[in-house]
């Protein structure tokens, strides 16, 4: 069974640089999708959720661990999420943005990671600042920095990494939009066994006990 899997996204699947070897609760909730289903899993890694979804469309993957997106919908056929997490802004030390709200200004410029879920949430609530795209989510941060933009959209829990790291930046409170993580399978296809595990999944908590063994902080179980 082929499995797509986001490395872009850092909180729920990431590359162990020396090894190739791929960890993370999407990982291990992959691994056990397929062993569910009794197949071997084969997990196809891409640096970002939005060339994921488009592979959706070229027989790339049989199931992929993604975020649940009506913009995504046409090819995809999403599960119940499994796991949610709460998207915001970082900003500059000397900014004067206060809010979420204060974010779409005109002279505000918005970075952040081409056909993420929350860039596809911005796409239809941003009206007036300029959003700035870059391939992948540390692309978005290196742009923010090197550019010295106004503000910089992202996941929360990796903007507070990101704040850490950069004394002065703030992460503005709240949330723009909560990103729900889902399995997708390509539109057409048998999605009942993906629905079946998802569902299983959540009851039996095993996502939070994957949640809590990984060591990820700022993601909940979705309900």
């Amino acid at each position: 069974m082929r499995i797509g899997i986001n490395i872009g996204n850092a909180l729920l699947a990431r590359r162990d640089p020396a090894s190739g070897t791929l960890h993370g609760i999407a990982v291990d909730l992959a691994r056990e999708l397929a062993r569910s289903l009794d197949q071997p899993a084969h997990l196809v890694a891409y640096d970002s959720a939005g060339r994921m979804a488009d592979d959706a469309k070229s027989d790339a993957w049989d199931a992929a661990f993604l975020a649940a997106d009506a913009a995504r919908a046409h090819d995809i056929t999403f599960t119940a999420p499994y796991l949610e997490i709460d998207a915001t802004y970082l900003v500059p030390p000397s900014s004067t943005l206060a809010t979420l709200e204060d974010v779409d200004r005109p002279d505000v410029r918005l970075a952040v990671s081409a056909q993420s879920a929350y860039d596809l949430a911005l796409k239809r609530t941003i009206t007036r600042a300029q959003i700035v795209r870059a391939p992948n989510v540390d692309a978005s941060v290196d742009l923010f920095f090197a550019k010295k933009l106004e503000a910089l959209a992202g996941l929360k829990p990796l903007l507070v990494d990101v704040a850490q790291k950069h004394p002065g930046c703030r992460v503005l409170d709240g949330r723009f939009t909560a990103i729900l993580q889902a399995i997708g399978t390509p539109t057409g296809r048998d999605a009942a066994p993906l629905h079946a595990f998802v569902s299983a999944a959540k009851a039996s908590g095993l996502v939070a006990r994957l949640i809590e063994q990984n060591h990820v902080r700022g993601v909940t179980a979705a309900g």
